[in-house]
């Protein structure tokens, strides 16, 4: 029966109903079918740039990451507090330079060998020394000890208060350093160079997580199934089948023909056409966000992008219209970068709509005719927002103040080696929490050197967008706690704000589309979405 579960799901059918027709024709009790046959399929429009902890950095990657590779804590339902995971306890010293894990003797990889503290020092510099898009989570790391098998000593350069909830992120997953060296795994200083282990972790996995990787097929679909030897609560749910799907449309009629089970990327206009009982749409907040962002020094600007520019640009959108437009008003404004319940971010109002304003400011840079800017975003639907339909819109609204957007829509690779090349003048993309903090947003987002998006935005070549007070306000807020923490993180919030680089376009609803019978689907503020709580009645 297992088997035959298996293989007529490999065909396309849901096992949903596949395994309430096993209940009906062999008498098996709803346990014996939850521990043995489930298994989901996932459709989902998958941006996965890598299954390598250290090297990948997506929202399908959150999802796959965390399902495979335990970390030393993790985020709690709440998405605000930190809970026990391969260390079950941890402690500081008093200026928080120092932090010491005890981890877990019960835990296991999933080939049945004990986590030690060797494979967290090793995982975690080799996080550091690959040097990926998400290695900014080890920068305040100076050593990582492991003085015997079950603990751990990070020492960080300056006082930081979410260095500890940064260790949540499914980027810092802890691997098997064994089995990965034997696949040319390295952790060394030169480990950018010398690391060839990521193709073997492209059809492997070597974690400590509740699932193991069985197959992936680039731009098709990737397997799990139910880790044997987890050393925690056992899922219900024992495989997975993640299916590119492209659309919404597309993904909603997987489930309504029985060939899927959850729906990833259904948008609020679409849900509004699902009919029939046996499909559920569940609608929650989140800490998502889609922003727009501009590159003053992206390469060949019809014109430079000034600070007045900028902010023609982020007033001429129509923000409010934009968001009905696109999600049936399902999210919340941004003032900043920072989500909204994050520390900091109730510091900033969203700029609000003002084209005659935005008119002004064109016309005092001399530019009241206007001139036309490129804008090459991904061709995906994310939050429930496609985002050629919002790039559209955002192109009629900025063509009151005369700046015609050159619209392109590219496959993710494209867009990313353009992004390390020359540069976008204007994009739109999303980002999604690593863990709870706003740290990793300042990291990220603003303009100061070693950022993600102070690269992005040209920074090394028109260094005047820098922001000097940054990084000193950026360490007070680490070493702070509590309000006064948050009310630095608000100060940082603001410049981001004035900056008028990163435009944060809507914070979307999480939209969850699923068959009748499958439960535990919630958002994570680290994670996505939480496989092992799903369970299906």
């Amino acid at each position: 029966m297992i088997q035959s579960s298996w293989t007529t799901v490999q065909k396309g059918l849901s096992s949903v109903a596949l395994s309430a027709a096993i209940l009906t024709m062999s008498g098996l009790t709803s346990a014996a079918v939850a521990q043995d046959d489930i298994s989901l399929v996932v459709a989902r429009d998958m941006d996965l740039n890598s299954l390598d902890p250290a090297r990948a950095f997506c929202d399908t990657c959150q999802i796959y990451l965390s399902s495979t590779y335990d970390r030393l804590v993790d985020m709690a339902e709440d998405n605000t507090s930190l809970v026990p995971m391969l260390a079950r306890e941890w402690s500081s010293n008093e200026d928080q330079t120092v932090f010491t894990f005890k981890l877990d003797p019960a835990a296991r990889f999933s080939d049945g060998s004990p986590v030690e503290a060797k494979d967290v020092k090793w995982s975690l510099e080799r996080l550091d020394n690959i040097k990926g898009g998400i290695s900014y989570l080890m920068d305040p790391v100076t050593s990582i000890e492991a003085p015997d098998a079950s603990t751990v000593v990070i020492t960080v350069s300056a006082p930081n208060s979410e260095f500890v909830g940064s260790l949540s992120a499914p980027y810092a997953g802890i691997l098997n350093s064994d089995v990965v060296t034997e696949h040319g795994g390295n952790a060394g200083p030169s480990a950018d160079s010398k690391d060839t282990a990521e193709d073997w972790l492209m059809g492997n996995s070597a974690g400590a997580g509740p699932y193991t990787l069985v197959s992936y097929s680039p731009g098709n679909e990737f397997r799990l199934t139910r880790n044997e030897n987890y050393w925690r609560k056992a899922p219900q749910v024992k495989d997975y089948i993640f299916r590119q799907t492209k659309d919404a449309v597309s993904q909603v009629q997987m489930l309504q023909s029985g060939n899927g089970d959850i729906a990833m990327n259904v948008d609020p206009i679409t849900a509004t056409s699902i009919t029939g009982s046996d499909i559920e749409v569940v609608t929650k907040p989140s800490f998502n966000m889609v922003y727009v962002a501009l590159s003053p020094g992206a390469k060949n600007l019809p014109h430079p992008l000034t600070p007045k520019i900028r902010e023609a640009i982020a007033k001429a959108i129509d923000y409010d219209s934009l968001i009905e437009f696109t999600l049936e008003g399902q999210g919340s404004r941004l003032g900043s970068p920072l989500p909204n319940g994050f520390p900091g971010a109730g510091a900033v109002e969203p700029i609000a709509f003002d084209l005659e304003g935005a008119k002004a400011l064109m016309e005092e840079e001399g530019v009241a005719d206007g001139f036309t800017l490129e804008a090459i975003f991904p061709n995906v639907n994310q939050y429930g927002v496609d985002y050629t339909l919002m790039m559209q819109k955002i192109q009629m609204d900025l063509a009151k103040i005369n700046v015609d957007l050159d619209l392109g829509a590219v496959e993710f690779s494209v867009w990313r080696e353009r992004l390390t090349g020359d540069g976008i003048p204007m994009t739109a993309v999303f980002f999604a929490p690593d863990y709870y903090g706003s740290s990793q947003y300042v990291q990220y987002f603003a303009m100061m050197d070693g950022t993600v998006w102070y690269g992005r935005a040209g920074g090394p070549s028109d260094p005047s967008i820098a922001n000097p007070k940054t990084p000193e306000i950026f360490a007070q807020a680490l070493a702070a706690g509590g309000e006064e923490s948050n009310r630095l993180f608000g100060e940082l919030a603001q410049i981001m704000a004035d900056d008028h680089v990163i435009l944060p376009i809507v914070s979307p609803d999480a939209l969850f589309v699923s068959r009748k019978g499958v439960s535990g689907l919630r958002y994570s503020a680290c994670c996505n979405l939480v496989l092992a709580d799903i369970t299906v009645e």
